[in-house]
């Protein structure tokens, strides 16, 4: 089973994500995609993150009818700040079975040598990369662990969707309706 792992904050989840994961569990070669809701990425500040568990719900109400798309929260019980390598190997130990591919945006390619291990990274993963615009991948393009895709383009950010509902604006089709709805009934981003 060729699983792919699509990490984020999805601070909220919206139809850019979606893209990407339903792109990569149905034309590359993946079986599954996972979304795993990372509680804190080590890069990224902690300050402005909604709930955990908010996030976790938003991504199930996202996916509930996708195929071959599920959420995991996998992270929640490592420690935190997530490092991508050392939930790889939990992940390895709990599903031996199972083959983990990383999918990332060009742009966290560019960075991937901040990462923690990021050697053992490439040395034991296939990493799935989507473009990103302005992003300049040239030292990776010949690297034998990334494969580049042709995933659509699509420029949504969580930080414009927060943007957009703190400022009372309409997001309609930037987000599924029941994550829209949840937002609303938690009173979230405003």
């Amino acid at each position: 089973m060729k699983t792919g792992l699509f990490f984020g904050s999805y601070n909220p989840i919206h139809t850019g994500h979606l893209i990407i994961a339903n792109y990569m569990a149905n034309y590359t070669g993946l079986d599954e995609v996972w979304l795993v809701v990372s509680p804190h990425n080590p890069l990224k500040d902690k300050k402005g993150l909604s709930n955990m568990y908010d996030r976790l719900e938003m991504a199930r109400l996202a996916t509930t009818s996708a195929e071959n798309i599920k959420v995991s929260d996998i992270e929640f019980g490592l420690p935190q700040p997530s490092y991508t390598v050392d939930t790889l190997i939990y992940l390895n130990e709990k599903y031996p079975g199972r083959e983990f591919v990383l999918i990332m945006g060009a742009d966290n390619l560019v960075s991937l040598k901040k990462w923690k291990n990021y050697q053992a990274l490439l040395k034991n993963y296939q990493i799935y990369v989507y473009p990103r615009p302005g992003a300049d991948v040239s030292e990776w393009e010949n690297h034998p662990a990334i494969t580049f895709t042709e995933t659509p383009q699509m420029e949504i950010s969580s930080t414009f969707i927060r943007s957009s509902i703190k400022n009372k604006k309409n997001v309609q089709f930037f987000l599924p309706d029941e994550v829209i709805n949840f937002i609303e009934r938690k009173g979230m981003y405003r």
